[in-house]
């Protein structure tokens, strides 16, 4: 009775154990599977997003929200140009708009106007360069700067960095591509190329 009994016992542990092996491997390959669906050939990058993620990217662009963030509506301002004309932002909706922030003192920035110029050139393409005015050590600075770069797009002046303050500008330059809709539709810190310019303009509306 004795042996039957130790018989069965041990039966039912080969049977379990045989149960768990199975279903560790069953568990293996379905955690195999979801890696290589999440996961890149260079490494173990996630190429698709968590969904929470997604949406967070997804949201400011079919909302109206005014901000900063690429899908917001750009902030409106007005400002003054040298030539005394009054200038808004908002009156150039329907048209494409790169907003850029400057001075004449920034290496990057006198670097980067000789493609501005080209690009207002050759797109169809407005052009705002808030010049950062409460940081220059004169106006006349301003206007030495616009003929020795042959700048012909339009140059509002930032007074009192009221805008620069509101776009929470740092680094200069600065750059906004706008769309037709007002929308931001790409931020650029730093310096950009004439092809880069391009590339980000052909993209929008």
């Amino acid at each position: 009775m004795k042996k039957i009994i130790i018989g069965v016992i041990i039966t039912a542990m080969f049977a379990w154990a045989v149960f768990d092996l199975v279903s560790n491997q069953s568990d293996d390959s379905t955690k195999t599977e979801n890696e290589e669906f999440t996961s890149t050939d260079s490494g173990n990058s996630i190429t698709s997003p968590p969904k929470e993620e997604n949406q967070e990217k997804e949201e400011p662009a079919d909302s109206n929200a005014v901000g900063l963030e690429v899908g917001n509506i750009a902030p409106d301002f007005e400002l003054n140009t040298l030539n005394g004309e009054v200038v808004k932002l908002s009156d150039f909706r329907g048209q494409r708009v790169m907003l850029n922030f400057w001075a004449t003192w920034c290496p990057p920035c006198r670097a980067e106007m000789p493609d501005m110029e080209k690009f207002h050139k050759n797109k169809d393409v407005k052009i705002l360069a808030v010049n950062l005015t409460e940081t220059e050590s004169s106006r006349q600075a301003i206007e030495d700067f616009i003929k020795e770069f042959g700048v012909s797009f339009t140059v509002p002046l930032d007074e009192k960095t009221n805008v620069a303050d509101q776009y929470q500008i740092q680094p200069i330059p600065t750059s906004y591509m706008i769309d037709s809709n007002g929308r931001i539709q790409f931020k650029a810190l730093g310096a950009m190329n004439y092809e880069f310019m391009v590339q980000e303009f052909e993209k929008m509306q």
